[in-house]
């Protein structure tokens, strides 16, 4: 049987929280070496997250739509200092809602129109019920974010 925590505190080596259907734990989190089986919603971990790096939830996600103008399905600087930078595959209200950290994706594989492959820098995997084209939406999405929140000078751009 797997180990359930009560709680979990986003790190450096955290790479999703991912949404469970079971009535004992609510995220399963992946962790480059190891999985946890938590008892706090993704979004309670992500909140609680965005405390520990100086700031709440809401006010992480204003600051993000007031730097990029993106307003659904914001990307999140969990903590900038720490490189903790994480997106939503669905609308953070849905129950299918996924949360992956940027600074672990290698790639996307595109398997149906509906489905793809995550592949993570420790070369896991998991497969994702969302789109190729939304996945790569949100990771452009997130990439900006980052360059927002970092302290390195906007690129110009030609108009």
């Amino acid at each position: 049987m797997a180990k359930i925590i009560q709680d979990y505190e986003i790190n450096e080596e955290t790479i999703a929280l991912i949404p469970a259907k079971s009535i004992e734990y609510d995220t399963i989190v992946l962790e480059e070496n190891a999985k946890y089986y938590v008892k706090q919603t993704p979004i309670n971990i992500i909140n609680k997250g965005c405390l520990e790096g100086g700031s709440d939830y809401k006010g992480r996600r204003r600051a993000v739509t007031h730097l990029t103008g993106t307003v659904n399905k914001v990307p999140i600087p969990i903590n900038p200092h720490l490189n903790l930078y994480a997106f939503p595959t669905h609308s953070p209200k849905h129950r299918e809602c996924s949360w992956l950290f940027y600074h672990h994706i290698r790639k996307l594989t595109p398997e149906s129109p509906h489905e793809t492959t995550v592949t993570f820098t420790n070369d896991d995997s998991i497969q994702m019920n969302v789109s190729y084209s939304i996945l790569e939406k949100q990771i452009y999405r997130t990439s900006y974010c980052v360059i927002r929140f970092s302290n390195q000078p906007m690129p110009l751009v030609d108009q």
